[in-house]
């Protein structure tokens, strides 16, 4: 016989290695060679009605956090078929992007009756549409669902592309799979719901999504200050920048090469990201991408000669919106700890996605410890 705590390390054991094979199987199955289809709407309800009506599903589903439910979920309500009952609501926030959170969706799903012929909307910000996307994924080998960003962030990056997945054992996205949404409704009056603060943590995948296109792209976003950082301003800018995105995505939707020129400043950006978590002092997304592609963008002029005149005035640009990043010299040896898990690397490399130039991404570029610590400048 097991006692209680052996089976509740028993039962922890079985979800762990579950989930592992379940992304073994997902990527033996096909996936589409395209990304996802991205609708930038005007009328959520009607655009969702119709979707819906294509897709045909037994039963509907909504994902929510706790925000999203108060503040955008009434946009929806009255779709045939949706309804609070079998909306499932999370706890807001990263900390919450984790296995027991996936549980507690598959069980809300698998209590009420879901087949595969059901369908889930996540509506909310990246940690919604990631975890929906997963779970989705998963449940019964896969059902459709449909993600509707309500943040900047998640507008132009976590809700396109197909990646999908979770936090586990203090790193950032350690779990997830591969899967294209139906659809992406991006409805941009939802940015109203947002405080400056996250409208920030968003626009630093612009920034990023600006650099691996075009210097002209690039200087009109350098010319938006701290005051233009609102959602009336960036509204007009979000079908820009999800392009970028679609269009890496499309011609390399499972990463295998030029798409990961998307992980700029990430590499770094996740050390920071998770070293903050582990903390106890968690930092938004964008903010630590932002960090992380100041000190990318150093490597990239050390190592590939990237002009230290762009460089030097994007980090002042960033600093000006962001801050300077909070770690100091004792902290270097954990950031790189948490680097060599990074998902792009190969062995004992740490991959970069650095650039020649603006809009002249290199991918796969190995860079030592001590060129980092260089480039970290702590």
């Amino acid at each position: 016989m097991l006692n209680k705590d052996k089976k509740f390390r028993h039962k922890k054991n079985l979800i762990f290695a579950t989930i592992l094979l379940i992304n073994i199987i997902l990527s033996m199955r096909p996936i589409p060679s395209k990304s996802a289809s991205v609708s930038l709407c005007d009328d959520p309800k009607s655009d969702l009605e119709q979707l819906i009506k294509n897709i045909a599903p037994d039963k509907i589903f909504v994902l929510a956090d706790e925000h999203t439910f108060r503040h955008c979920f009434n946009f929806i309500k009255d779709v045939k078929g949706v309804s609070a009952e079998r909306t499932c609501r999370i706890n807001a926030g990263d900390d919450f992007k984790n296995i027991e959170s996936l549980s507690s969706v598959w069980r809300f799903l698998s209590e009420r009756g879901a087949t595969r012929h059901s369908l889930l909307i996540n509506l909310g910000g990246g940690m919604p549409c990631d975890l929906g996307g997963f779970a989705a994924a998963t449940y019964k080998r896969g059902i459709p669902f449909i993600n509707i960003p309500t943040t900047l962030l998640s507008m132009v990056d976590a809700s396109v592309g197909g990646k999908t997945g979770i936090n586990f054992n203090g790193f950032k996205n350690e779990i997830g799979a591969f899967r294209q949404a139906e659809m992406v409704l991006i409805y941009t009056p939802f940015l109203n719901t947002l405080d400056q603060h996250n409208l920030l943590s968003g626009y630093a995948e612009m920034i990023k999504h600006a650099l691996i296109d075009k210097p002209e792209a690039l200087d009109r976003l350098l010319k938006i200050t701290l005051s233009d950082i609102s959602s009336d301003k960036l509204s007009a800018l979000v079908a820009e920048s999800v392009l970028v995105k679609d269009r890496y995505v499309d011609s390399d939707p499972l990463e295998g090469g030029i798409r990961k020129a998307l992980n700029l400043g990430h590499t770094v950006g996740h050390a920071f990201e998770s070293l903050s978590m582990k903390k106890g002092r968690p930092v938004l997304h964008g903010f630590a991408v932002a960090w992380g592609m100041i000190v990318e963008l150093r490597m990239a002029e050390n190592k590939l000669g990237f002009p230290s005149s762009v460089r030097k005035k994007v980090e002042d640009y960033i600093n000006k919106l962001y801050g300077f990043h909070p770690f100091g010299e004792s902290d270097f040896e954990d950031l790189y700890a948490l680097m060599l898990h990074d998902k792009k690397n190969i062995g004992e490399r740490i991959n970069f996605t650095l650039l020649d130039k603006v809009g002249e991404p290199v991918i796969n570029v190995d860079c030592s410890k001590e060129e980092i610590k260089t480039a970290l400048s702590l």
